[in-house]
C-alpha cells in the first residue's frame, strides 16, 4: 500500500480510493486521552443490544481497543476483545474503491443529536451486490455513526448511541 501522503492529500490512502471522511490524525485528535463509544446494533430479525467499544492507552501512533458486548443488566457480555490499533488503521477502514462508492452529504437524527454526514454508499465487485452504507458525521472523527448492511433476512443496523472522550 502507498503510504497516504504520497498523493499530497492525507485523506486519500491509494490509487483508486476516495478520500476518506477523517485523516488519522483528526481521529487520533478526536479521541484525546481515552474514548468511550455506545452503539445500538439492530438484527433484522428484531434482536438488538449493546456494544461499547472504548479507546485506552492513545499516542501518537495509535491506542488500545477494547470492545464487547453488553448484557442486560449493563455488564459485560462474554468476553472482552482487546487489540492494538493504529490511527492509520482505523483511517482506513473508510478508505473505498472510488468505482464503487458514492458520498453524499445527508443531515440524521440520532440519539447523539442532529449530525451533518458524508453518507457513503458502497458495493462489492459482485454485478448484483446489495449496498452497505456508511454515515460519518463531520463532528464525531472516526467510526462510522451509523451503518447498514444487507444480510439474506434484512439489513443489521448500528447507531452511536453516545461518545464520551477524555481529555
Amino acid at each position: 500500500m502507498s503510504h497516504p501522503h504520497d498523493s499530497g492529500d492525507p485523506h486519500v490512502l491509494g490509487p483508486g480510493l476516495l478520500p476518506t471522511p477523517f485523516t488519522a490524525d483528526e481521529i487520533r485528535d478526536a479521541s484525546g486521552s481515552g474514548k468511550t463509544i455506545r452503539i445500538l446494533v439492530e438484527e433484522p430479525e428484531g434482536e438488538a443490544f449493546e456494544r461499547v467499544n472504548r479507546f485506552t492507552e492513545c499516542d501518537d501512533e495509535g491506542a488500545t481497543l477494547e470492545r464487547w458486548r453488553v448484557a442486560p443488566d449493563g455488564g459485560v457480555d462474554g468476553e472482552i476483545a482487546s487489540a492494538r490499533v493504529t490511527w492509520l488503521e482505523l483511517q482506513g477502514h473508510a478508505a473505498f474503491p472510488a468505482e464503487r462508492t458514492t458520498v453524499d452529504e445527508e443531515t440524521i437524527d440520532l440519539p447523539i443529536g442532529r449530525v451533518e454526514c458524508l453518507r457513503y454508499e458502497t458495493r462489492d465487485e459482485a454485478p448484483d451486490a446489495a449496498a452497505e452504507t456508511f454515515w460519518f458525521a463531520r463532528m464525531f472523527p472516526g467510526m462510522p455513526v451509523r451503518f447498514e448492511s444487507p444480510t439474506p433476512a434484512g439489513p443489521v443496523r448500528t447507531t452511536v448511541v453516545a461518545v464520551e472522550v477524555v481529555r
